[in-house]
């Protein structure tokens, strides 16, 4: 193979690759926060007796999750604007539909945890005349919290990895800002490669503390 190798261009690249994380980083954390919170009154509707709530929100979640991420940041550039009649930018677009899809994954863990409480505990805290949102703050959250956590940082680097679609609404993120200067300077193995070694370094953190998260749950249990 005669290519020559000249990861000296990354040095002179590096302050793009750079504007590129701190993108990535601005859309993935507003995108988790709010797909945690919104995850969290999703959970409820689902868990709801009430049938107005509880279908309502089975639909959204399925939607969700059954849906390729790729079409929903499409349709939401695209298509969206159509029906509310006001062009989004591509950032609000893609926050939109990342925000949207994680709450769907947040909703499940959410009511996976909620309902591994045995019914018991419910019952006996209705019993001492406690109302649903203090069992739910005093009782089920503190206990579920913790067997939840692994399943959050999953959904969190699953989303950082996911922020590497948005390139294509033209977000300048890292991976947009990699296959920008692959094209520049005509580099794609050095530019590219460099590329996956940033998001390596970003997200393996994540990968380790959910790991650890596991093991130490594991030994509590």
């Amino acid at each position: 193979m005669d290519y020559e190798f000249d990861f000296g261009l990354i040095a002179q690249t590096w302050p793009v690759l750079l504007r590129g994380v701190w993108v990535t980083i601005a859309l993935w954390a507003p995108c988790f926060c709010a797909g945690l919170a919104a995850g969290f009154f999703l959970a409820l509707a689902r868990l709801s007796a009430r049938r107005w709530l509880r279908l309502p929100s089975l639909c959204y979640v399925e939607l969700f999750r059954d849906t390729p991420v790729l079409i929903q940041l499409i349709w939401f550039f695209y298509a969206f604007p159509i029906i509310i009649g006001l062009q989004l930018s591509p950032y609000a677009a893609a926050a939109l539909a990342l925000t949207l899809n994680t709450s769907a994954y947040c909703a499940e863990i959410f009511r996976g945890g909620i309902q591994s409480i045995a019914p018991g505990q419910w019952e006996g805290a209705r019993a001492l005349g406690m109302r649903h949102r203090d069992i739910l703050r005093r009782i089920i959250l503190p206990q579920v919290g913790r067997r939840m956590l692994p399943a959050f940082t999953n959904r969190a680097i699953e989303l950082a990895k996911v922020t590497s679609l948005a390139s294509i609404l033209s977000v300048h993120e890292l991976m947009y800002q990699g296959r920008l200067l692959s094209s520049t300077y005509y580099r794609p193995l050095e530019i590219l490669s460099t590329v996956a070694l940033v998001y390596f370094v970003l997200i393996y953190p994540g990968s380790f503390l959910s790991a650890w998260l596991e093991r130490h749950l594991a030994r509590r249990a």
